[in-house]
């Protein structure tokens, strides 16, 4: 099979297509033929040599597709169409994916835009939902918005019920994030988060994705028993705690990751999923929020156009 093959870590030109070894399914696995792949931050991040795989896992980027499963078996029909959430491995034509980490496509929703769906589905619902507890009522910071995890965060939390603020870069972005069902956008380059957490007596949970530049103004933003859940580090992976204003707030703050957790706890995240989220997009209120697509083969550009961060929404390889 042909799947896209890490040359030399760094820039979107270590990227290329290569004939390589087929998978071979292990017990409770499921073998898919891939139609689509989504790109996520970290699969940039293992392209330059910092987010290698964790033990066991496909060498390849990729965490997460829709296709066909190829063949029946552990609960699944040959041709069923499926997502699954991956450890590595996506960007290619196939990919063997433990079972309870594979779930039936959405209805109403095309195969190929499915594939944006799985990791910020299971991403923002484990973390606003499961580990944040957020409620209907209760007002969420959501930075990066116009993201994939931040375009889907916006759509889950709203339609949980819960008040959505959240930031951009743009103006063009800050549309975009009203139209998605935000209360308020704010434009980080030109409005301070905080203030604006502050008009809404602050925020009960904060989702960030920059880690350390922004952990003292999160912390700021917090309202009384606030959360902050940090699901990244774009922004430096060390910081300054106040801990005394944490402690002022009797606020906590969570860090995540998706990646490395055991197959056990994918399973459940998936499963939940399922039974919580797919039936909001059948129903026309939750729907994936689709940037850009690019063949496989053009990895590299996709990556490219991803690196520039003009994108909205998610970007996609199709097979």
């Amino acid at each position: 099979m042909k799947a896209v093959t890490v040359v030399t870590p760094g820039g979107p030109e270590s990227l290329v297509l290569t004939e390589v070894p087929a998978p071979v399914t292990g017990p409770g696995e499921v073998l898919i033929d891939v139609v689509a792949a989504g790109l996520n931050r970290a699969d940039v991040q293992q392209r330059r040599g910092f987010y290698p795989p964790p033990p066991g896992a496909s060498e390849y980027l990729g965490l997460e597709v829709s296709g066909r499963v190829a063949e029946t078996g552990n609960g699944f029909e040959k041709g069923q169409q499926v997502v699954a959430l991956l450890a590595g491995g996506g960007y290619a034509e196939q990919v063997a994916v433990p079972a309870g980490q594979v779930i039936p496509a959405p209805d109403g929703v095309d195969l190929v835009s499915a594939a944006g769906l799985p990791e910020v589905a299971a991403t923002v619902y484990s973390n606003l939902f499961m580990t944040a507890q957020l409620q209907a009522g209760e007002t969420v910071l959501i930075h990066g918005g116009a993201g994939g995890i931040g375009a889907m965060a916006i759509q889950m939390a709203s339609a949980f019920g819960a008040r959505v603020i959240a930031t951009a870069g743009t103006a063009e972005k800050c549309e975009r994030i009203l139209a998605l069902g935000a209360e308020e956008a704010v434009n980080y380059r030109e409005q301070d988060f905080v203030q604006v957490a502050h008009r809404y007596r602050g925020a009960k949970v904060i989702l960030d994705v920059m880690g350390a530049s922004y952990l003292s103004r999160n912390v700021d933003a917090l309202a009384l028993g606030g959360r902050l859940v940090v699901i990244g580090l774009q922004g430096g992976k060390t910081g300054e705690l106040d801990l005394a204003a944490l402690m002022g707030k009797r606020a906590s703050v969570i860090g995540t990751t998706l990646r490395s957790r055991p197959v056990e706890e994918k399973a459940e995240i998936m499963a939940q999923v399922r039974q919580h989220v797919w039936p909001l997009i059948t129903a026309g209120k939750i729907s994936p929020s689709i940037g850009r697509t690019f063949p496989l083969a053009e990895a590299a550009a996709a990556h490219q156009f991803f690196d520039s961060g003009v994108h909205q929404g998610k970007v996609l390889l199709t097979v």
